[in-house]
């Protein structure tokens, strides 16, 4: 296989003008989103450019400590983001949700790299930083839609719940119902990537490989157990989360600590 091409500075500098397309798009249907894209491409590049220089010194120094505390900020990070993005108080859900990330995450990956890629040393920076990246990245989505319905369910079912409290329920059973649907729910995007996968898409990690000059076979093997490792990672950091959401949010008696915004998505 050939090696990688690099894309020169200039080259990705000119590609950047295709943002007129999402641009116009704002504008024309006057989204509002002008600002936004700006930020975010704005912040995407600047934080990608830095953790690109980061994980040049990471891959030479190669420490096991300096790993787990990098895998632990990133584990914080992805918690604190989700709280945001799901409209939720960072000081309820930080600690039940990064809880449930790191319980998910740990355990695969330490199936990852010690059974199936086998790297050498077993914490090489070089693969344990961006396979907990991938697994975390992707649990996030789940997480998010997870806390979005649970909580939402309390504003659209709140007979319901009310209903099950006073006939003297437990918390964890009255909201059972709203747990289960929210699992549902936020595990249907990843079992959709999964039925259309190789027919519809080709995902990020395959293609990558492949551009950087492995085998399609070796590719489409590392892919396979990544897509397993995030869908098992997200299933078990979403019901962990939730677990412990009903636990620190929701007290004894049945009232919800925790205030969801009005202006949050159904």
């Amino acid at each position: 296989m050939d090696s990688v091409v690099d894309i020169s500075w200039l080259t990705l500098a000119l590609f950047f003008t295709s943002l007129v397309v999402p641009f116009t798009i704002s504008r024309y249907y006057q989204l509002g989103l002008s600002r936004e894209i700006l930020v975010s491409v704005a912040r995407m590049t600047l934080q990608l450019m830095l953790v690109g220089v980061y994980l040049e010194y990471l891959f030479k120094l190669n420490s096991l400590t300096i790993n787990i505390a990098w895998i632990l900020v990133m584990t914080l990070i992805g918690a604190s983001a989700i709280a945001s993005k799901a409209k939720l108080p960072r000081a309820h859900l930080m600690l039940p949700v990064a809880c449930g990330l790191l319980i998910a995450l740990v355990p695969m990956l330490a199936i990852i790299v010690l059974a199936v890629v086998k790297p050498i040393p077993c914490y090489n920076a070089q693969y344990l930083v961006p396979l907990a990246g991938m697994l975390l990245g992707n649990s996030m989505s789940g997480n998010i839609v997870a806390l979005q319905n649970f909580f939402n369910a309390f504003e659209e079912r709140k007979s319901e719940y009310e209903a099950a409290i006073s006939l003297g329920a437990s918390t964890s059973y009255a909201t059972l119902p709203f747990v289960r649907d929210a699992i549902a729910l936020s595990l249907a995007p990843s079992l959709a990537t999964m039925t259309t996968t190789g027919l519809v898409t080709l995902p990020g990690m395959m293609t990558g490989q492949i551009l950087g000059g492995a085998s399609p076979i070796v590719a489409i093997k590392y892919q396979i157990m990544i897509m397993i490792a995030i869908f098992v990672t997200m299933s078990l950091s979403i019901a962990v989360s939730l677990k412990l959401v009903v636990k620190r949010c929701i007290h004894p008696h049945g009232r919800v600590l925790v205030k969801v915004e009005s202006s949050q998505p159904h």
